[in-house]
């Protein structure tokens, strides 16, 4: 598809618990990005409530979508597509996006283009790489999601390995919440890492069969609560500092091992890595460390594009167009959308 210079993109996303509105232009050029975040309304519930969502969502879009197109100095007139969110996440939650973004795309008479929320978070690697090359491996690590990918070309996706229970997310805020640290676990948990042990307790790491891709964290999460229920029963003292860095590099060890292996036996020379828990540092250095002992370069987003955004939705959305893949006004919220 032939495209024009300069081509503008308004891309919305509602997925879970932050309403955010973009300005995208070219697919890779962020001209704004503004995220409304819910998290401390959501604190004191250790989790997102998803009723509760939905509301602030529609408190928050319009407002949004207002300061996104002001920060980026753009009309209305000079938008040439919409692209949001439609799936998976919170049914609620999406569905503010998605109306929003159906109203906006019939009023202007523009394309609309409806996005999977991972392949967003995959997309990202080119806000910060925007000569990436393609084929390259991409470990999507979230609170929802945990999965290897082999990202073949645009919009081709094969799946290697995913978690078979809990995401590494999902462990850490349950983590997290067992150590009386707060919502969202992760950025708790690698704060108080960074003051404790990774080496002083013995977490067990889930390897599962042998040449398997896939993850699961069910039995470390059981076994650092039975660690931390041992000790309650037994008055001892416990080091959160140490359990949280043991906890860590467990995570870490298993994620960091499977991706490069992953990128070695398929002769891949790059991995991208997506997803918010993509924001931990300590993954981050692990990674990059393995990577260069193997030759390979490691590739990932700035941290504002780790987290839910809708930039990495206008630059997923950008790619999807020059496919030609469109939406049409009967878009619908897919909770349990399947990218693969």
């Amino acid at each position: 598809m032939v495209i024009k210079n300069g081509f503008t993109i308004l891309a919305l996303e509602s997925s879970c618990d932050d309403t955010s509105a973009a300005v995208v232009v070219d697919g890779t050029i962020v001209k704004s990005n503004i995220i409304s975040s819910q998290i401390s309304t959501h604190q004191k519930f250790g989790g997102v409530v998803p009723e509760i969502a939905s509301r602030k969502h529609l408190e928050n879009i319009t407002p949004v979508v207002e300061e996104a197109l002001v920060r980026a100095d753009v009309t209305l007139s000079e938008l040439d597509a919409i692209a949001v969110t439609y799936g998976p996440g919170l049914v609620g939650a999406l569905l503010v996006g998605v109306a929003t973004a159906k109203a906006m795309a019939f009023a202007l008479d523009i394309p609309l283009i409806g996005v999977h929320h991972l392949a967003g978070h995959i997309y990202a690697n080119f806000l910060a790489r925007p000569d990436l090359k393609l084929p390259v491996i991409c470990l999507v690590v979230s609170g929802g999601h945990t999965s290897l990918i082999l990202w073949q070309g645009h919009g081709k996706y094969e799946l290697l390995g995913s978690t078979r229970d809990d995401a590494a997310g999902e462990a850490f805020d349950k983590i997290s919440r067992a150590l009386g640290l707060g919502y969202p676990g992760g950025p708790f948990i690698e704060k108080q890492a960074l003051q404790g042990d990774p080496h002083a307790i013995a977490f067990p790491r889930a390897w599962l069969e042998e040449g398997s891709f896939d993850f699961s964290f069910s039995g470390l999460k059981s076994s650092v609560l039975n660690y931390l229920n041992r000790a309650k029963q037994k008055g001892e003292e416990i080091s959160i500092p140490d359990v949280a860095a043991s906890f860590q590099e467990a995570v870490v060890d298993v994620l960091v091992t499977k991706t490069i292996r992953a990128a070695v036996e398929k002769g891949i020379n790059t991995v991208t890595l997506a997803g918010g828990v993509a924001a931990n540092k300590y993954l981050r250095q692990k990674l990059l460390a393995e990577a260069k002992t193997h030759g390979i370069e490691l590739i990932f987003p700035d941290l504002i594009y780790c987290t839910d955004n809708a930039a990495m939705i206008g630059c997923a959305g950008y790619f999807q167009y020059l496919e030609g893949k469109l939406a049409s006004l009967d878009l619908n919220a897919v909770p349990n959308l399947a990218l693969y």
